[in-house]
């Protein structure tokens, strides 16, 4: 299966830059998927030839969608401003001289640090990308902060900018990333982070700090969506997964099946695996809220054999065309990059062609993209 055929075609200027005035204004596209030896419903907006059927209605609609026995699982990870800004120690850096007098500029040369796991708590060590990274090596010094409240060392490198570092001891580490950090707006997004952001780039349910991007289909809801599920006796769960590297990975292989996807650290409670299970064994549809949400719980299935077990664990299932989904039955979704990871899962559960035509409809009618984007509903 190759990259390529997830690519698709979109104008740079439906890539949403900032979030909507209202998280529950955003647009909804539902695809449905055709029934086995179904042609889909005539009334439908648009139907594809497949079958399956595509319209255009509003994320309020949502709730709506939703049947009574539904039970519908959010992912309540917590972004946390994971971005850093500082200077390194230049350890490695040539003598300053006349015939070397750009070393100066490298000695303290600017960094931009994106923490995406913590390894350890003690010592507290961090997977993280580092650019420029070619020049950041294993024993260099890293300050950040206007006070250099924090320092950190190189313990380890890998490729594509992934380094490894050690932070020194400090009494309020997390207190002081909320002072100096920045949240981490995917690179697409063309503007530096504002403080507005770090509330809308945070769901309104957020709970376990870990996250170095929102879940993004979750963005669209507020208290009174959440309200109004309630009201129709939807049962709900929460689970979390900590988004990093597994998410947001770009795919450099030319063939699908040669990418190796990063783990991220899940946690699923007594509670949500109680309700999981119960609906699981009552034939009851479960509908995910985003794709975190979709990888934790069918990687803790297949673990389990079917079953969902409470735990802690690192997640690292890849979803791509041909897989067979053993737990979600729904899933609400943002848009996706193209040859992404994520439109590769979304193609998995939807079918690639249908995906595709859905996102073609969505370009043609000028949905919003990405994280700060429109949404759609595949059942």
């Amino acid at each position: 299966m190759l990259v390529s055929d997830f690519n698709y075609h979109l104008p740079s200027e439906l890539i949403a830059q900032e979030p909507p005035a209202d998280r529950a204004a955003s647009r909804l596209l539902h695809l449905k998927r055709p029934r086995s030896g179904s042609r889909g419903s005539e009334e439908s907006q648009t139907t594809a030839r497949s079958g399956a059927e595509i319209q255009d209605l509003q994320f309020r609609d949502f709730p709506t969608l939703l049947r009574p026995d539904d039970l519908l699982v959010f992912n309540n990870t917590r972004v946390f401003p994971a971005r850093l800004y500082g200077r390194r120690g230049g350890i490695k850096a040539q003598p300053v001289s006349r015939r070397n007098p750009a070393a100066r500029d490298f000695l303290h040369g600017r960094i931009e640090v994106l923490l995406t796991r913590q390894l350890r708590q003690e010592p507290n060590e961090w997977e993280c990308l580092v650019r420029p990274g070619r020049k950041i090596g294993v024993g260099e010094n890293l300050f950040f902060g206007e006070h250099e409240e924090l320092r950190a060392e190189v313990i380890a490198r890998g490729g594509f900018g992934e380094r490894q570092i050690r932070f020194a001891p400090t009494d309020d580490f997390f207190g002081v990333i909320e002072k100096i950090g920045h949240v981490p707006l995917p690179p697409y997004i063309d503007r530096t982070d504002v403080f507005a952001d770090r509330e809308r780039y945070q769901t309104v349910y957020a709970l376990e700090r870990g996250s170095v991007a929102a879940p993004t289909a979750g963005l669209h809801f507020t208290p009174e969506i959440l309200a109004r599920i309630r009201e129709r006796g939807i049962e709900t769960a929460e689970i979390t997964l900590h988004v990093g590297l597994g998410t947001f990975q770009p795919v450099r292989s030319q063939r699908v099946e040669d990418h190796q996807l990063h783990s991220e650290a899940y946690a699923i409670s007594e509670d949500a695996a109680e309700k999981i299970n119960r609906a699981q064994n009552r034939r009851r549809r479960l509908v995910s809220v985003g794709t975190t949400t979709v990888r934790t719980l069918e990687y803790a299935a297949r673990q389990g054999g079917g079953e969902i077990s409470p735990g802690r664990g690192e997640a690292s299932l890849f979803i791509y065309p041909g897989y067979e989904f053993h737990v979600v039955g729904a899933l609400l979704t943002n848009f996706h990059l193209p040859q992404s990871t994520l439109l590769m899962l979304v193609s998995a559960f939807g079918g690639t062609d249908n995906t595709l035509r859905a996102y073609k409809h969505a370009v043609a009618r000028r949905y919003r993209f990405y994280s700060y984007g429109d949404c759609m509903f595949v059942e």
